[in-house]
């Protein structure tokens, strides 16, 4: 019997920077957007609910593959005081946000989910890398607010950024901040196998 060759690689992710990280390491790969309720459910923690999306993203994908096909699932959350920041709603939530986050630090969860289709348990992973901001006046909040990047950004800011100019150190790994943790994910094996089975550069 011939091989049948590595499996297909699914992204159930519409964002450009895991897209722009999975296809840093040479993975092919098609990305379709899992639409799921994103909504954080009452006392639910950080870590459990980027856990939890990102299993639903991978499974709700996966439900309409191929068997045996690789899906990636995703989702990243900021975390200060114990609370979940999640996308701002608008301009003055973002605004409030950066002020939260201002001269301190805070907590990046991106959690992630291994699925593959005709299977019901994935692999999951949360990553954690801390992040600390500058202190930001008035004016600065103002003007980051204005360039419009915060907008569909857990946080209210992207590291990969404009952003970038509000951070004052990171302790982690810099690629959770983005969205997409690489050493982490290519831990799980089929992940693993199938960049082992790329083809040479």
């Amino acid at each position: 019997m011939a091989d049948a060759g590595p499996a297909s690689l699914v992204l159930a992710s519409g964002s450009p920077r895991r897209h722009e990280l999975l296809t840093s390491i040479g993975l092919s790969f098609t990305v379709e957007a899992a639409d799921i309720d994103e909504s954080v459910t009452p006392g639910e923690e950080p870590k459990p609910y980027v856990l939890r999306l990102a299993k639903a993203k991978a499974l709700h994908v996966a439900a309409t593959q191929p068997l045996g096909t690789v899906v990636i699932g995703a989702d990243t959350t900021v975390e200060v005081d114990g609370a979940i920041l999640a996308k701002p709603a608008d301009a003055d939530d973002a605004a409030a946000m950066l002020r939260t986050l201002s001269g301190r630090s805070h907590q990046v969860h991106t959690g992630m989910a291994v699925a593959i289709a005709g299977e019901s348990d994935p692999w999951a992973h949360v990553s954690t890398t801390t992040v600390t901001f500058a202190a930001l006046d008035h004016a600065t909040v103002a003007w980051y607010v204005g360039t419009g990047e915060p907008f569909g950004k857990a946080g209210a800011y992207a590291i990969q950024g404009v952003g970038g100019a509000l951070i004052a150190s990171v302790a982690g790994n810099v690629q959770n901040v983005v969205g997409l943790p690489l050493a982490d994910l290519v831990a799980n094996p089929s992940i693993a196998a199938l960049l082992r089975a790329r083809p040479a550069l």
